[in-house]
């Protein structure tokens, strides 16, 4: 994981734009008090959309690591 996050740094590896674009959006919908669901209403249930949009960037994450894995692979 570590290696993969270096590549990444070093730009060993690319990520494709909609990792990127989900990973700032994860990050800004997380600390932006505007919600689609508010935790201040609904308590635990208003975290569900939080919870989305970060499992839609692990998912791309995931996604971003396979691909780094195989191009290691096939070198």
């Amino acid at each position: 994981m570590w290696g993969f996050i270096r590549a990444i740094k070093n730009r060993e590896h690319r990520i494709a734009p909609t990792t990127a674009v989900a990973a700032i959006a994860a990050v800004v919908y997380t600390v932006v008090p505007i919600d689609l669901i508010p935790e201040l209403l609904l308590g635990p249930l208003g975290f569900v959309d939080d919870v989305g949009v970060w499992a839609v960037f692990a998912a791309l994450f995931a996604r971003e690591h396979r691909r780094w894995q195989d191009s290691l692979t096939s070198q």
